[in-house]
């Protein structure tokens, strides 16, 4: 587990989401990077249950619980402007019966999957983003694999990223902020899918909100 960063790619213009994975794939390909397998990251959202809500009428609280197939044997939970909680696998099943507290957002789900990449001490996946059956948007991950400490890093994760995203490259991640010169874990990845996710839905629902 090295130092991660994950970010959106933009569709071309002109292209479709398929076709700017297949751009930006050839490119990593082109430089050299080899195929190594595949990768899913899947986010279910629940929100508080109305008989948890009380009568004071506060608004739903979210949790988002998460599976990236790095860590096909943990379960995150991400409580919204809250802490990530990591858990086994079996945490799906515990959230069935605490159904009385959260409910599940049917309709919800989103993940991104995609093909794995070695380049060098990069590991890089580039996922295609779906909510149901349409894709909605790319996500980019980069792994530098020797490092654990974001600012020791980050210049050369930076590099290479520009190197087949160019001026698509992302700035430094909000989760870094906080890291400083700490150990970086697989829950600022998770977080960083996180916020991801919930980039890509408000943007689907940009049309909607713009109607008054």
């Amino acid at each position: 587990m090295g130092v991660t960063c994950v970010s959106q790619m933009p569709v071309a213009e002109g292209k479709s989401v398929q076709q700017t994975v297949e751009i930006l794939t050839r490119k990593l390909e082109l430089l050299g990077a080899e195929k190594q397998g595949t990768f899913c990251v899947d986010c279910e959202t629940y929100h508080t249950a109305a008989s948890t809500m009380g009568s004071q009428g506060q608004a739903a609280k979210l949790m988002y619980v998460m599976h990236n197939s790095e860590y096909p044997l943990s379960c995150f939970a991400l409580f919204e402007n809250g802490p990530c909680l990591i858990a086994d696998a079996n945490f799906d099943i515990l959230m069935v019966k605490l159904k009385g507290f959260f409910q599940n957002a049917k309709g919800n789900k989103i993940e991104s999957r995609g093909t794995r990449y070695q380049y060098c001490d990069f590991l890089v996946k580039v996922g295609t983003v779906t909510m149901g059956p349409s894709a909605r948007g790319i996500s980019v991950e980069v792994e530098y694999c020797p490092c654990v400490v974001a600012t020791d890093c980050w210049n050369l994760v930076m590099e290479f990223m520009q190197s087949f995203m160019g001026s698509h490259a992302p700035g430094i991640p909000s989760v870094f902020s906080n890291k400083h010169d700490s150990i970086y874990s697989p829950a600022d990845t998770i977080v960083q899918y996180m916020e991801l996710f919930n980039k890509i839905r408000k943007q689907q629902q940009v049309p909607v909100a713009g109607i008054r």
